[in-house]
């Protein structure tokens, strides 16, 4: 036997463990994404739930609001809100130009 083909065998073997490790690490890292995305939905959720059964307001929180009680970018916000089935985007309307201002997010059943 040549010390060359134990040499490709070798790596052969470790190639194949390689190919095999990538797809668990690439599994782990799409749960763990899934799992970030899920948690941010219920924390939005539960945190407008909440806001609406003070009953001070109809429960609408800007963007602005959230980012700043909640810890997620704007970008996490709205996704979560696209995900959510409980969570309704409402404009915000300017008074004197009646023209949309702001988004506004709202619990609903």
């Amino acid at each position: 036997m040549e010390v060359g083909s134990v040499y490709l065998k070798w790596l052969a073997i470790g190639g194949s463990w390689a190919a095999i490790l990538t797809v668990v690490i690439a599994y782990f890292g799409y749960g763990k994404f899934l799992w970030d995305r899920r948690r941010r939905r219920l924390r939005l959720e539960e945190y407008l739930k909440n806001e609406k059964a003070n009953k001070k307001d109809k429960g609408q929180r800007s963007i602005l609001h959230l980012v700043a009680h909640l810890g997620m970018t704007d970008a996490e916000i709205l996704q979560a809100s696209f995900q959510s089935n409980h969570v309704a985007r409402r404009l915000g309307k300017d008074k004197q130009t009646g023209m949309a201002s702001a988004i506004l997010f709202e619990w609903t059943e």
